[in-house]
């Protein structure tokens, strides 16, 4: 399986509203519940308004679309990464999943995966 980095720094945040975020922007994911609004966007893109911030995140994607068939992906991935003692943020899209790591764990984090047998493009 193929993991493809992510090559930006990526802030996960809260903010108030949807208005409170550039939708035109790139790359971002927000999730809304009745609790919170919630964003994970590129650092530089990080609307100045946020209710709280977490900065220093980085990612990588699994290549490729998933079928929802597919079991225990993410659960091999984590607990590999859980094995080193690092910590993930993940977040699915409809084709695939993408796995955040502190930007301080990331590179260990690849190489445990790489070690598990994960390509890493």
């Amino acid at each position: 399986m193929e993991l493809k980095k992510l090559e930006h720094s990526l802030t996960v945040c809260k903010v108030a509203s949807e208005r409170d975020y550039d939708l035109s922007r790139e790359f971002y994911f927000i999730g809304r519940t009745d609790e919170e609004f919630s964003l994970v966007c590129r650092t530089e893109d990080t609307p100045a308004n946020t209710l709280e911030r977490e900065d220093g995140w980085r990612g990588f994607r699994i290549q490729g679309v998933l079928d929802f068939s597919l079991i225990g992906i993410l659960s091999k991935i984590s607990g590999i990464l859980a094995e080193n003692g690092i910590g993930i943020f993940a977040v699915s899209t409809y084709n695939t999943d993408y796995v955040l790591m502190k930007a301080e764990q990331f590179d260990a984090g690849m190489k445990a995966l790489e070690a598990a047998g994960y390509k890493i493009v």
